[in-house]
């Protein structure tokens, strides 16, 4: 086993990762599409689209809600699209005591 090999494919797979992390971007909806948040892979929030539907001044708490939900939903699929990446990045490897 060539360790020095093994961390030059290892730097080769987390370079490429911080590159599909850096471009990532989702999109949540809620309310029906009411509320759309975007966010990229380091789940900075970068859009937020609210419909007429949404402002609703004699129910800031129902907006808010939308908000939180769109913004939340966006967050889970981030996680799971990252975990997703991740997952592969190990199998890849040839590891002592490995298959």
């Amino acid at each position: 086993m060539n360790i020095e090999k093994m961390m030059k494919g290892l730097q080769r797979m987390q370079s490429k990762l911080q590159d599909e992390i850096e471009t990532l971007e989702v999109e949540a909806t809620s309310g029906g599409g009411v509320v759309t948040a975007r966010m990229n892979g380091k789940k900075d929030l970068i859009g937020l689209t609210l419909t007429a539907d949404a402002v609703t001044p004699d129910d800031l708490g129902m907006m808010q809600d939308l908000i939180l939900a769109a913004v939340n939903e966006a967050g889970r699929k981030i996680d799971a699209e990252l975990q997703r990446k991740t997952q592969g990045l190990a199998g890849g490897l040839k590891l002592p005591g490995r298959s």
